[in-house]
């Protein structure tokens, strides 16, 4: 997941281009719905804007209803250090150099410790930036059991037409779940003309998804290689919603949302033509991610209710492939290994993530029966993801064993 996140220098280059056109174009922009979008990374803005992203990006509403699944107290300290490199640091010091905005530790159903920093609260409704790949994983795990797709070996272009003679002409389903599409898809922030910057930039102006799709190539042969690109999981998208007839925020609405017990309304934000993102975005409560990382630890029950298949959350949260295992892998461009749009880090302990840019997390533990939620705004998020599992398992050990 190397997302080298530099949109800033993005935004001001735009500004910068806008403004040599002519002092017409700064105001032009400075008035319009986009400015919110370019400010975004502003060093005074983006840790309130990842709370508040209804206010920068337009938006569908996910609805919570129905009975919530509720969650004990048993409050316990945290482990006050952890070790990495060899060295014994300090807990409350990683986070608040990680910019923690807010942190659940739940353990067996019970809220163990629960915070919020830097103006956030507990209604607060973080960003989840790239975990929603793994709720979008959790969709299409429920749409396999309901028969809307008949097989992970299926072409992705049997749903989507479209991108049949495209690089995801010929790609499955289970390739793009594991980013091994063999497409080329640039996901360098820090080139304002990377695909994923310029993706940005046309779903702004009104776009389609399926516009930039239709438009890669593939540089390698699929299923050979684990290289994370966000155009996987819009393709998983765009075949998701295909398969079963329904926008994937009415389809998250009907089998995840209300079913987990979620306890407060989500929102999932959109390109300028109305459709969700698939790969990023979606906007919770912190113990509403609590509850989709406890399903995935209870092996997607809810009490007696099944609802994502118990063997689709062992799947996806395990390497299929040697391309895709943890640890120095030449056949893949990270060092955490890789599931359906889940992550497992180096020397895997039982254990699996969801992560987003900035150091969003959703921290699964299956041995300790512990979930960790945090979010953030770390500017050095890209060199963190060793360290906070290191974090994380520290915590888990405190919590569960005392030590």
């Amino acid at each position: 997941m190397r997302i080298a996140s530099r949109l800033v220098r993005v935004a001001l280059g735009i500004l910068i281009l806008l403004v040599l056109a002519g002092g017409g174009g700064f105001l032009w922009l400075w008035t319009s719905p986009y400015w919110a979008g370019i400010t975004l990374f502003s060093d005074d803005k983006w840790v309130e804007n990842f709370r508040t992203m209804e206010r920068v990006f337009p938006y569908r509403d996910v609805a919570a209803s129905g009975s919530v699944w509720a969650f004990t107290s048993d409050p316990r300290p945290l482990s006050q250090t952890y070790r990495y490199n060899g060295e014994l640091r300090d807990t409350a010091t990683f986070l608040d150099e990680t910019q923690t905005t807010g942190l659940i530790v739940v353990h067996d159903g019970s809220i163990a410790h629960e915070e919020y920093r830097l103006g956030a609260t507990e209604t607060s409704r973080f960003t989840s930036w790239s975990m929603a790949k793994s709720v979008l994983s959790a969709l299409v795990g429920i749409a396999v059991e309901e028969g809307h797709i008949g097989s992970l070996a299926d072409r992705i272009d049997q749903y989507v037409p479209e991108l049949a003679g495209s690089g995801y002409d010929g790609v499955t389903i289970e390739d793009a779940l594991t980013m091994s599409s063999g497409v080329s898809f640039d996901e360098d922030y820090g080139n304002p003309f990377s695909d994923v910057n310029m993706l940005f930039f046309k779903l702004a102006a009104g776009a389609d998804m399926r516009d930039t799709l239709v438009t890669l190539v593939n540089d390698r042969p699929a299923g050979t290689y684990n290289n994370y690109i966000s155009s996987d999981s819009i393709a998983i998208g765009l075949m998701l919603e295909a398969a079963t007839g329904m926008p994937l925020e009415r389809y998250l609405e009907a089998r995840l949302w209300t079913p987990m017990g979620a306890e407060s309304d989500a929102f999932w934000n959109t390109g300028r033509a109305g459709a969700v993102l698939p790969f990023c975005c979606l906007n919770a409560r912190l113990r509403d991610y609590a509850r989709f990382g406890r399903l995935y630890l209870m092996s997607g029950r809810r009490g007696s209710h099944q609802i994502v298949p118990s063997d689709w959350v062992t799947n996806s949260t395990r390497p299929i492939g040697p391309h895709l295992e943890p640890g120095e892998n030449p056949a893949s461009s990270w060092t955490f290994g890789y599931g359906y749009h889940w992550w497992i880090p180096e020397a895997p302990e039982d254990e699996f993530l969801a992560i987003g840019i900035w150091g969003q997390y959703i921290y699964v533990d299956r041995v300790r029966r512990i979930v960790i939620i945090k979010s953030s705004a770390d500017p050095d998020f890209d060199t963190r993801d060793h360290e906070t599992v290191a974090v994380f398992r520290a915590i888990s050990k405190s919590i569960v064993d005392g030590r």
